[in-house]
Formats: C-alpha cells, structure tokens, sequence
C-alpha cells in the first residue's frame, strides 16, 4: 500500500518544493490568503493514495473569505453554495436522481475516494488565478503523474479547457478520462450539463471490480 508521503517524498525533497513552499509562507505572512495554511494538502489528506477512484480537477481555490476549505468545488457547510457548485449538483440530479444537497460541503465525497485536486492549491484574496505562477503547476503535474502509475484503474473528470490541458498526464488505456466544458454559469450549457460523468464514472468503476462512489450528500 503506498500512501502520499511514499509517492511525493522525492517531489518534497526537490528545489522546487522548497522554493514554492518560501513563496507561500511570505505569501501568507503579507497579504490575504485562502485556504487557510493548515487545509492547503486537505484533499490529499482526505483521500489517502491508495484509495483514489476518482479524481476532479479544478483550476484554483475560490477567492472570497471563508469559501476555500482545501478540496476543489467545495465550501463549509454555512457557506453560500457556489454558482459552479450548483451547476454540479444539477448535473448530479438528472444523471442519478439525487436530492439538491443543501450546503457545498464535498468531504462525504472525498472520504470515499474522490480526489477533489485544484491544480493551483492557493489564491489571494479576490484575486482569481494570482498564485497560478509560484509553482503549484509543477507540484500537481507531479500529483496527477503519480496517480497515473496507479495500479488501479481511475477515473478523471476533467471540466473545462484548463483541466483537459491534462489529459497528456494520463493514460488514457488504462484510466478513463470524461472530458465537458465547466460548470460555471459561462460554460456548462455546452457540454456540462447532459455529460453523465457521475454514472459513467461509477459504471467504469464496477466494470473493475471496484466499489463505486455514492455520490448523496447528507442533508443539513
């Protein structure tokens, strides 16, 4: 069984790590940073290596105070639902008839082995996509390089064209990669809304014998 600390302790130990991990701390100490420090690694916290199943990728951390608790999509129970948010949990009822969850709260999901990864794990305040360049692209490159040499067979949703830039990760052979636009208001009329993906997802993990992912979140 090989968990985080086994696949990125030589990504920890490199230059780059160390150079990006400078730049957040004087990042945090001089202006307004979100997450909060200690939820920045929460998704890989949440869902151990060996028991990804699937994996959600998003671009950056929401940028309003209290929103951005460390997985992609997700917020705190108490905090307004997104609008991206929303869009998913429509999807989500027209594909499996589940209920409207009534908070944004996406841990339930994480604990059974849904990565919820943004490929930028910060962001300052109000300002979309600022940490973009400090390093983040490298360090979740490697992430997703590393999920790749999974043994087991996983499942990608990549939402939008700065998620589907890392198909090239992926062997697509092996792991299934499900491809539509975002969920954002902008852009899920094109091809969001009507993918799916959350039965596809879970047909492919039964067609590999593994359990699939009970996507119902429990209501407030």
């Amino acid at each position: 069984m090989k968990s985080w600390e086994d696949v990125l302790a030589p990504v920890k130990k490199s230059q780059s790590f160390k150079t990006l991990m400078q730049r957040l701390k004087h990042a945090y100490e001089t202006s307004s940073v979100y997450p909060p420090k200690d939820e920045l690694f929460r998704a890989l916290k949440l869902t151990p290596f060996d028991t990804v199943k699937i994996v959600i990728l998003g671009q950056d951390p929401y940028h309003q105070q209290d929103q951005a608790n460390g997985l992609a999509f997700s917020v705190n129970k108490g905090v307004r639902i997104p609008p991206s948010l929303r869009n998913i949990y429509q999807e989500l009822s027209r594909d499996l008839n589940i209920e409207t969850p009534n908070h944004g709260d996406l841990s339930a999901w994480a604990t059974q082995g849904v990565l919820l990864l943004n490929t930028t794990l910060s962001v300052e305040d109000s300002s979309p996509t600022s940490h973009q360049d400090i390093g983040w692209g490298w360090f979740t490159d490697s992430v997703i390089e590393s999920l790749n040499q999974h043994e087991s067979p996983i499942v990608f949703l990549l939402w939008g064209a700065h998620a589907r830039s890392k198909k090239r990760l992926i062997n697509t052979n092996k792991h299934l990669v499900l491809e539509s636009s975002h969920p954002s208001p902008l852009s899920a009329r094109h091809s969001f809304f009507g993918c799916q993906h959350f039965s596809k997802a879970n047909q492919f993990l039964k067609d590999h014998n593994r359990q699939p992912v009970d996507f119902s979140i429990i209501l407030e």
